[in-house]
C-alpha cells in the first residue's frame, strides 16, 4: 500500500464457551501478516474462561470485547454487524472470525489484495477454501471446491461463502451493516451475507487456496462438507423440511431489504416465492426457468426432488 494508509480490518469474533481453542484463534489472528486491525468479540454467556481469554488478548492487542444478545451463533454475529458502525473507523473492512480456527498467516493480506482497491463502489466478498483438521490440528484435507460461479441463483438454495473465510471491502462493509438493522433474524450470518452481497448485484470471489485451518470436534456449530456422509447428511436435511424453514427466514429478510437488490435479483426473489407455493407444474417450470442451481450435479438434483416433494 506504498503511500496509502493500510485498509483496516475489524473482526467480528463471535464466542460462546470457546476457552479451549480461543487461544489458538487470537494468536494467529495476532500474527497476521497485515497488521491494521482490531477484534470485536462478542461474548454470549460463556460459563468458561471465554470472557478471561478475551480480557488477556484485548489487554496486549486492539481488542474489545462485548456481551451478547444470548440469541445464538447467528444472532450474536448479527449483534456484532449491527454494533460495528459506533466502534469502527470510517471506511473499515470486516472479517468474521470462529473461536476454534487457526488463521494462515497471509489470511487478511491475501483477501485485501484479492479484492483490490478499497474504493471501489461495488460491494465486494473475499471467501476461501479451508483445510480441515482433526481437534489437533492435524489430519489436514480441502474443504470442497466451489466449481459453479457465485451468484443470487446459487446464493438463493445454497451458501457457498464460509462465513469464517469472508472478507468484505468497505462498500459491502456499509452494506452489510446498514441492512443488518432492517431485519430481525437470519439462519446464518454467512448466509445470510452472501445472499445480500450477490443479490445487490455484488461482486464474490472464492479462492480455491485455503487461508485457515477449520478445526472439526464433537461441538462444531455446522461442521465440515467436504466427505461423501457430510454432503449426504446437508441433502438429507433439504429433503426433510429444514431446508423449507431457513427459506421462509431468508425469504422474510431479503423481502425487507428490497431496495438494495437489482431490478433483475427482486424480480427473481418474487419468482422463487411464487414458486414455492404454485401448483407443482408451476413450480417445476418455474425452476426450470429460475435456473437455480447448487454446486454439484446430485445436489442440485436433491433440489428438484426437494421440490417435488414440496420441502423448498
Amino acid at each position: 500500500m506504498d503511500g496509502l494508509q493500510a485498509p483496516h480490518v475489524v473482526i467480528l469474533l463471535a464466542v460462546y464457551n470457546g476457552g479451549d481453542f480461543l487461544s489458538d484463534q487470537l494468536q494467529s489472528i495476532a500474527a497476521q501478516e497485515h497488521q491494521s486491525w482490531q477484534v470485536l468479540a462478542s461474548d454470549d454467556g460463556s460459563k468458561d474462561k471465554s470472557r478471561d481469554i478475551l480480557g488477556e488478548f484485548a489487554a496486549a492487542h486492539p481488542a474489545i470485547c462485548l456481551s451478547g444478545p444470548g440469541a445464538g451463533a447467528a444472532g450474536n454475529f448479527l449483534s456484532l454487524i449491527r454494533r460495528t458502525p459506533e466502534i469502527a473507523p470510517a471506511g473499515h473492512w470486516m472479517a468474521f472470525c470462529d473461536q476454534d480456527d487457526v488463521w494462515l498467516p497471509d489470511k487478511l493480506s491475501r483477501g485485501i489484495a484479492t479484492l483490490g482497491d478499497p474504493e471501489d463502489p461495488r460491494p465486494s466478498l473475499y471467501c476461501s477454501r479451508s483445510w480441515i483438521t482433526d481437534t489437533a490440528l492435524g489430519q489436514r484435507r480441502l474443504s470442497a471446491a466451489r466449481p459453479r460461479p457465485p451468484s443470487f441463483r446459487n446464493a438463493l438454495v445454497q451458501n457457498v461463502a464460509s462465513g469464517n473465510t469472508i472478507l468484505l471491502n468497505p462498500a459491502a462493509t456499509r452494506l452489510v451493516e446498514e441492512a443488518a438493522q432492517k431485519i430481525e433474524r437470519v439462519v446464518v450470518h454467512d448466509w445470510w451475507v452472501y445472499q445480500l452481497i450477490t443479490g445487490a448485484g455484488g461482486r464474490v470471489v472464492h479462492d480455491d487456496t485455503p487461508t485457515l485451518l477449520y478445526r472439526q470436534h464433537d461441538v462444531n456449530q455446522i461442521g465440515s462438507n467436504d466427505t461423501r456422509l457430510a454432503r449426504l447428511r446437508r441433502i438429507r436435511q433439504l429433503l426433510e423440511g429444514h431446508f423449507r424453514d431457513w427459506n421462509e427466514v431468508n425469504i422474510a429478510a431479503l423481502s425487507r431489504l428490497e431496495e438494495y437488490l437489482t431490478p433483475e435479483n427482486r424480480e427473481i426473489l418474487a419468482e422463487f416465492v411464487a414458486m414455492r407455493r404454485g401448483p407443482m407444474p408451476a413450480r417445476l417450470a418455474r425452476l426450470w426457468r429460475l435456473g437455480l442451481y447448487r454446486q454439484s450435479t446430485i445436489s442440485t438434483f436433491a433440489l428438484w426432488v426437494a421440490l417435488v416433494l414440496n420441502r423448498i
